[in-house]
């Protein structure tokens, strides 16, 4: 198949998957077969796609005109190319855990639960591939809008009040914010395509640009920067797969992508990198990682503590895109791959322990890795990636971000990295600590682990993160050719 065929087929199998699904809704394990053949299916077109981007080439795929001058258009380049291969990889392992999670629960809605999976999946797609800002506005809204469903999925007061305050925030910055940003760059540039060394040539003022990449960095409320972060710790009244792909498949690393691609594509880093208009972006990251940090150290809710975790760690994107080095935007690229299979990793673990006991506080788990030994070790390893811990995926990716901020001389920086590093250990070891080394209450009751379905996908998503050396030459591979433009 050609370039512009695979990037259609990724776009469109999971649409046509979600068809598939909702009509063998009746039928559970043909609704189930059904997902785990489109989730496979997508991963083939996106892998197919992946030589040719790594040979230079840029497959690309031109629709129907919006606007004058501007098109529905995709184009595949080393950033979107690791972002097809996170989600669409993800979504499958996703597919076997949430098997395993949504009939252990016995929970609602569950054809609905993975139609809705699928159209996100095909909305991630959209935003991957995107040749130009209005293709990533547009479905950067349409993942917004097609989550909400998963976010309200067990339709309780609490849901919707959650729901509400992520439709209301992750909309309300892409319209206040964002929508208007896309139109500045419009007016100043006369384009909206996604060019290597940037499209604001000549350059604006130093306050226009200083201002510009405000209302997009804001604007991408997806990303978490604080102070519009609450919608992500307010969605966590989801199912846990939801939360899953909302942290580690789709949702989130869509923002952290929307913001390396425009710091490279739209603003580009050299341009950047001159400017002074541009020095408050690491001060502004660096707090949100100290900030959600600290909240998660206190919280005693397990999701909670892994959504601020989550807040915290896309900041080490953002900051590590704002250090403007070709070493930290490697590293800011290779985070995002390397929080993803972590990130899964610590929420398969947090799903697994409400399927199989119920409990859903840090406080009630001492002992618990007696009984649940295999879920236990897959939160470690997902604790140890995210502390840094080598030979785990998050050492690898921290390590380009502290090699690019010494290289800088970014001294707060890199205190600001040290420091995560600590309060990073400091809310996962304990629990690692009291889940093995605390013996269980006595009036706790007995259980086992959770469902196979989801130990599987734990043991794959902690191979994955114990043995990203083993296959981190593709993604560094792409992270490289995105920093030599």
């Amino acid at each position: 198949m050609s370039g512009a065929a695979l990037i259609a087929a990724a776009i469109v199998v999971p649409v046509l998957g979600a068809v598939g699904i909702a009509l063998a809704g009746r039928w559970p394990n043909l609704r189930e077969s059904v997902t785990l053949a489109t989730a496979a299916l997508l991963f083939a077109c996106v892998v197919a796609l992946l030589p040719q981007v790594m040979a230079g080439g840029r497959p690309q795929l031109f629709l129907l005109e919006l606007l004058p001058g501007i098109a529905l258009g995709f184009r595949v380049e080393p950033l979107g190319m690791l972002f097809a291969l996170i989600a669409s990889g993800l979504w499958i392992v996703n597919s076997i855990y949430s098997i395993g999670y949504m009939r252990g629960n016995e929970e609602a809605h569950q054809t609905r639960f993975y139609v809705c999976f699928a159209l996100a999946l095909a909305a991630t797609i959209g935003i991957a591939y995107s040749a130009n800002l209005l293709t990533l506005f547009l479905f950067y809204e349409v993942l917004t809008l097609i989550t909400y469903p998963l976010v309200t999925h067990h339709g309780d007061a609490e849901a919707r009040r959650g729901g509400r305050t992520y439709l209301g925030l992750l909309l309300g910055t892409s319209i206040v914010l964002l929508l208007p940003a896309v139109i500045a760059t419009w007016w100043l540039a006369g384009t909206l395509e996604f060019l290597p060394g940037g499209i604001l040539r000549p350059a604006p003022s130093n306050e226009a640009v200083g201002l510009l990449l405000a209302l997009y960095m804001f604007g991408i409320g997806k990303a978490a920067l604080m102070p519009f972060h609450r919608w992500l710790p307010a969605a966590m009244v989801a199912p846990t797969p939801v939360s899953a792909l909302l942290h580690a498949v789709a949702v989130v690393k869509a923002g952290v992508f929307a913001v390396v691609k425009v710091i490279v594509y739209v603003f580009g880093i050299d341009a950047l990198a001159g400017l002074r208009s541009a020095d408050w972006l690491p001060t502004v990251a660096g707090f949100t990682i100290i900030a959600a940090s600290v909240v998660a150290l206190r919280s005693d809710n397990l999701k909670r503590r892994l959504a601020y975790s989550t807040v915290s760690q896309l900041s080490y994107v953002v900051l590590a895109s704002a250090l403007l080095t070709p070493l930290s935007l490697i590293g800011a690229v290779m985070h995002i791959a390397a929080h993803a299979v972590s990130k899964i990793t610590l929420f398969f673990a947090a799903g697994a322990i409400y399927t199989a006991s119920g409990k859903t506080e840090v406080s009630q788990l001492d002992g618990i890795g007696r009984r649940m030994p295999w879920t236990m070790f897959a939160f470690t390893v997902g604790s140890l990636s995210l502390i840094g811990i080598p030979p785990a995926a998050g050492f690898v990716s921290k390590w380009f971000i502290f090699a690019g901020a010494a290289a800088a001389a970014e001294y707060v920086a890199l205190a600001v990295l040290g420091l995560s590093t600590l309060l990073n250990a400091a809310y996962f070891l304990p629990i690692v600590y009291a889940a093995f080394f605390r013996p269980p209450p006595p009036e706790s009751e007995m259980h086992g682990e959770a469902p196979w379905a989801m130990i599987v996908a734990m043991m794959v998503t902690s191979a994955l993160v114990l043995g990203f050396a083993a296959y981190a030459n593709v993604p560094l591979a792409l992270a490289r050719a995105l920093a030599g433009g």
